[in-house]
């Protein structure tokens, strides 16, 4: 699978929260998540400054896709499911 991305902010409580839930719910696949601090760019902070934390990927089609906070369990298994759906 291609890497993983969680866009967030530190002293973000809700960042926090997200960290926690997606290495609880990812397992292993959490090893290949990388955490992007969106305030090292000006650009990231314009475009997920109101919207981290963003759980994102590359599917196997190659296809760009972001999931935005609030998510919980189920909705982390079905974003990595179609991100590993060919389409």
């Amino acid at each position: 699978m291609s890497p993983l991305y969680l866009y967030s902010s530190v002293g973000c409580h809700l960042c926090d929260k997200a960290e926690a839930l997606l290495e609880t719910e990812l397992g292993d696949l959490w090893e290949d998540v990388m955490l992007i601090e969106i305030a090292d760019s000006d650009d990231m902070v314009a475009s997920y400054g109101l919207r981290i934390p963003v759980f994102a990927g590359t599917s196997v089609s190659g296809e760009w896709m972001e999931l935005d906070w609030p998510f919980g369990a189920i909705e982390i298994h079905a974003f990595v499911a179609a991100l590993q759906e060919y389409t």
